[in-house]
């Protein structure tokens, strides 16, 4: 046993070791243990290592002392047979997700340095319960990074965290009601409307135009809250113009209703500048903003986020002000400074300048094996629709590259009549990409 094999103290890895031998047979009933002096002796450690492991030991009942004789197995029936192994053949391991690109640019140097400088500065109070709407200095953060880089203007306390964006799609039904009639894209993602339905409420899929979502049918059908990603939709591309949005607004002021404005990946566009949050627009309270941390920095980063207007948060406040953040204080203060300190923008930046690039080298094999005709894109996110025939190559040369494909006609909402033109339309999603393929294929 080295010193420096892992990180756990070393008495532990011992009483580990040892522990594992008598539960597993290894060590029977009644063995005598070596001698302190001589297990220290024959693993190059201190006796007072060994001292403690067996100390811990004996007070959990899997040695007994014997005085002037030493330590002693006490099994008992705590034996347990060896795990059977399958046959090799039979067994397949899992395999290892290959990480999204924007991953493998993370400053992880920056973000273990202010880990630690959380540790310092909150000591004990990180073992204490955030407020429900989450820690401060990450609302803080939160706001001032929404003011600078989204032109909304949003008090910190009126911010509201939580663990991904289902979790908050949970709490806006507990919030709005399931008494109400929801409506998402269609085609859209389908998480949202499975959750609106799994919490008893009815939610319908509404179509689409080159604009956006039809707002006429949300009056028809009676709608009261709509969730929608107008900065970019997926997984059309579809980026929704002024005017749909503020005849949006007025539908909700006229229905008494609310929009669930979905910004995931704003922070992605590659011409001009991104166009205002529905949020902003919004004078009468009507909307409702949500973003992630899961696209910027990591999916695994479990860290999003909702702007609540004021009737709302004061409703929120009442009625689930009770609930505790699930969202553990160390991960929001570190992701606080990794944002008040410019290491967020900075992060950004990096991943826009990898990802032009990447997308340049999708769309030129794009164009390259289907046409330029072929290609349905908007200059912004992470993905563009794509015409393949069946036999063409790039399907392999997409899937060798790390660029998923999924039919359109996958992400239109169960029973919903899908358009002829959708067929042999493809999504073609690059955020995972290795852009080393991507030009080795460039250049063949």
């Amino acid at each position: 046993m080295s010193r420096n094999a892992d990180n756990k103290c070393l008495y532990e890895r011992l009483y580990e070791e040892i522990k594992q031998d008598i539960l597993h047979g290894r060590l029977a009933d009644g063995a005598r243990l070596p001698s302190k002096r001589a297990q220290a002796e024959r693993l190059g450690i201190s006796v007072v290592t060994v001292e403690n492991a067996y100390a811990q030991l004996l007070a959990e009942g899997y040695i007994a002392a014997r005085e002037r004789s030493g330590y002693y197995v006490c099994a008992g029936e705590l034996t347990q047979p060896e795990p059977e192994e399958l046959p090799e053949e039979e067994y397949e391991a899992p395999a290892e997700p290959s990480p999204p690109t924007g991953s493998s640019m993370f400053p992880f140097s920056v973000w273990t340095r202010l880990m630690r400088t959380v540790i310092l500065e909150k000591g004990n109070s990180l073992l204490s319960p955030v407020p429900p709407g989450g820690a401060p200095d990450l609302q803080q953060a939160i706001s001032a990074h929404l003011k600078a880089f989204r032109g909304v203007n949003v008090p910190p306390h009126r911010i509201i965290v939580g663990a991904g964006t289902e979790y908050l799609n949970n709490l806006l039904v507990q919030l709005l009601g399931n008494n109400l009639t929801y409506a998402v894209e269609d085609p859209g993602y389908h998480k949202p409307a499975r959750i609106y339905r799994l919490n008893g409420a009815l939610c319908l899929p509404i179509g689409l135009d080159g604009q956006g979502i039809i707002a006429d049918e949300l009056y028809y059908k009676n709608v009261d809250v709509v969730h929608i990603s107008p900065a970019h939709h997926f997984p059309t591309g579809i980026v929704m113009p002024i005017s749909r949005r503020m005849e949006l607004i007025k539908w909700a002021v006229r229905r008494n209703g609310y929009i669930i404005e979905d910004d995931y990946d704003s922070e992605f566009r590659w011409a001009g500048k991104p166009l205002p949050t529905m949020f902003g627009l919004d004078k009468t309270g009507r909307v409702i903003y949500m973003n992630t941390f899961s696209m910027t920095i990591a999916p695994s980063v479990r860290i999003s986020y909702i702007c609540l207007p004021t009737e709302l948060y004061e409703r929120w406040r009442e009625r689930l002000g009770f609930c505790s953040c699930p969202v553990p204080a160390f991960e929001q203060y570190t992701l606080a400074k990794f944002i008040s300190g410019g290491h967020f923008e900075r992060h950004i930046s990096r991943m826009r300048k990898n990802y032009r690039r990447v997308r340049e080298l999708a769309l030129q094999l794009a164009e390259k094996y289907c046409g330029r005709e072929s290609v349905s894109e908007e200059s912004a996110g992470l993905h563009f629709l794509l015409d393949i025939s069946d036999g063409s190559p790039l399907h392999e040369i997409f899937r060798e590259c790390g660029v998923k494909l999924s039919p359109l006609a996958e992400h239109y909402d169960e029973g919903s009549i899908v358009p002829a033109d959708a067929n042999g339309r493809f999504v073609v999603n690059y955020s995972s990409a290795d852009i080393n393929v991507l030009l080795k294929y460039k250049n063949a």
